[in-house]
């Protein structure tokens, strides 16, 4: 038995779950397998291919769920089951109950992937299982923006949770719905770069050319909204970047836009954060180099006018 730790990404698909399946499925003759693989630190999969059973694969999945309320207080919806389904219904279905320990075991037959399909394209899909997951939870929260059904009581923040280190809260308002994201960082200069980025990112939002995306706003206080929610989740060092959702931002194919934007919203800070940082220790360098080229010119420059000078008095005259 193999564990692997994976980092996490911006692809909806896990790359090295997609590895592993493509293997699988390229291999000559069966190969048995009982794979552990992790990410985000929270999501375990398990793929086993065993020897007694040389037809099928099976991939378990453990993650934690988006929400802990109401929504899903009898485990995964109708949607959600029907999302994973169509993930490639030829060749998976949904063994029930799933594997102990996990909240979903698929039974994979690559026998039955039509011909005609990409088997790339296909484990692709498959490997997003745990996108789809979180993301249909949200997606229901969102297509129901217009409707006067409270999930929490009266406008009571839910709590999502796609990193179990940060935490954001949706709160469902007459006619829209506002996602609220906690931001925390490690290092000083992480919060200056950060703060400076929610900034451009209020004013460019604010702009006629951005009109049509989800209004933001960024405060260093907890919005009124968050009123009552445990301290731990309100003590942040860069402040909370709150977007507007309305019906428009939802239609066709900008849900699933709206949805994966709102659940990678932090990788993107982490991200914008640290390729300006690795910008500006690129500049300083290129800086500190053209500096030390000037001093080496000078340098040399100072060299041979002493050589001049030397050359201009007899030499019983020279030190």
């Amino acid at each position: 038995m193999r564990r692997e730790l994976t980092m996490a990404c911006f692809d909806k698909a896990s790359p090295a779950l997609k590895e592993i399946l493509l293997k699988l499925y390229r291999a000559e003759k069966h190969v048995e397998i009982d794979h552990h693989l992790y990410e985000f630190g929270s999501v375990e999969y398990h793929i086993q291919s065993p020897a007694a059973d040389l037809n099928h694969n099976y991939l378990s999945i453990s993650t934690p769920l988006l929400s802990q309320g109401v929504l899903q207080s009898y485990g995964f919806s109708r949607y959600t089951l029907q999302m994973i389904k169509e993930l490639c219904s030829d060749a998976i279905e949904i063994v029930d109950p799933p594997r102990e320990g996990y909240q979903l075991t698929l039974k994979i037959d690559f026998s039955k992937i039509p011909r005609e399909k990409d088997p790339e394209k296909v484990m692709t899909q498959i490997s997003s299982v745990q996108a789809i997951i979180l993301s249909s939870q949200l997606k229901e929260m969102l297509e129901n923006v217009n409707s006067q059904v409270m999930y929490q009581g009266m406008y009571k923040p839910m709590k999502l949770v796609y990193h179990p280190r940060e935490p954001f809260y949706v709160i469902k308002q007459p006619r829209k719905i506002t996602a609220v994201f906690p931001m925390r960082f490690k290092e000083p200069s992480d919060v200056i770069i950060a703060t400076a980025f929610f900034q451009e990112l209020v004013d460019v939002g604010s702009s006629e050319k951005w009109a049509k995306a989800p209004p933001c706003t960024w405060s260093p206080i907890p919005p009124p909204e968050l009123q009552g929610e445990p301290l731990e989740d309100l003590t942040t060092n860069g402040g909370f970047v709150s977007f507007d959702i309305s019906s428009r931002h939802v239609e066709g194919k900008k849900l699933d836009k709206t949805v994966w934007g709102l659940l990678n919203f932090y990788a993107y800070v982490k991200t914008h954060v640290k390729c300006t940082k690795g910008f500006t220790q690129r500049r300083m360098q290129k800086r500190l180099e053209s500096l030390v080229e000037v001093l080496h010119k000078e340098k040399q420059e100072q060299d041979k006018d002493v050589k001049r000078v030397k050359g201009t008095f007899p030499a019983h005259l020279h030190l």
